[in-house]
């Protein structure tokens, strides 16, 4: 049988299987194999070792698809991400309803992350708001993981003020940490700071206001991360 490039036909959406089942496993074999595909060609095409796939597929490991990874299959193939694993709108506890205006509720932490003194954390939702739900697919992360926080304090100005709305990610506390702005928790207290990964595996907790100290050389096992700034709102 011969086999298709998948890394030169990327992104054409060219393929139609029929699939019927509600396990992704078995829609991701069908659409490798209807396909002419190989578990390592396209493992490859994600930039992932050879046997990713295969091990995804026979192994259940990982568990589930790396949400880029879900995304780039399901646009390759021409395939809704369900099939492949991704929750519907409706599936999450943490997503709010889409509303009649057509937006998707994203809720918002009753209490703020702290860009300053600090504040004790609190894990009761209070409001939400409404977003695009196409406009939230853009950010790369899938809407279940998504919450709202407001910030307290200006240790991360000009960046973020005291009062602005920041998006968190909580799937990134799963993730192999990366330099960005992070929402974090510290003996009880949840602030909002910056994060920078240094040589050694131990990072660099700092406040974009230079009045503020930064703290070097920190033990990452020592920082609770909720989750990753991803976008941020604020009144002009």
């Amino acid at each position: 049988m011969s086999r298709k490039n998948p890394i030169a036909n990327f992104g054409q959406s060219r393929y139609s299987i029929a699939i019927v089942t509600d396990d992704a496993r078995t829609n991701l074999e069908k659409l490798i194999r209807d396909n002419g595909h190989d578990f390592a060609a396209i493992s490859k095409m994600l930039g992932k070792n050879s046997a990713y796939i295969q091990q995804f597929i026979r192994r259940g490991s990982p568990k589930k698809l790396d949400e880029d990874d879900r995304r780039r299959l399901a646009e390759f193939y021409g395939i809704e991400e369900r099939l492949l694993g991704a929750p519907t709108m409706r599936e999450s506890g943490r997503r709010g309803p889409i509303a009649p205006d057509g937006l998707l509720r994203i809720k918002q932490l009753q209490v703020g992350a702290s860009a300053g003194p600090g504040s004790l954390a609190d894990d009761e939702y209070a409001e939400s708001m409404g977003f695009s739900p196409k406009w939230l697919r853009r950010l790369g992360t899938d809407p279940a993981n998504l919450s709202l926080i407001v910030v307290d304090g200006d240790s991360m100005d000009p960046t973020l003020g005291d009062g602005d709305d920041i998006m968190v990610d909580h799937s990134a506390a799963s993730r192999p940490l990366r330099d960005g702005i992070y929402v974090l928790r510290m003996d009880d207290v949840l602030l909002v700071k910056r994060i920078a990964m240094g040589p050694s595996g131990k990072l660099t907790i700092r406040s974009d206001n230079p009045q503020y100290p930064d703290w070097e050389d920190v033990s990452a096992e020592s920082v609770n991360i909720i989750g990753r700034v991803v976008w941020t709102g604020r009144r002009l």
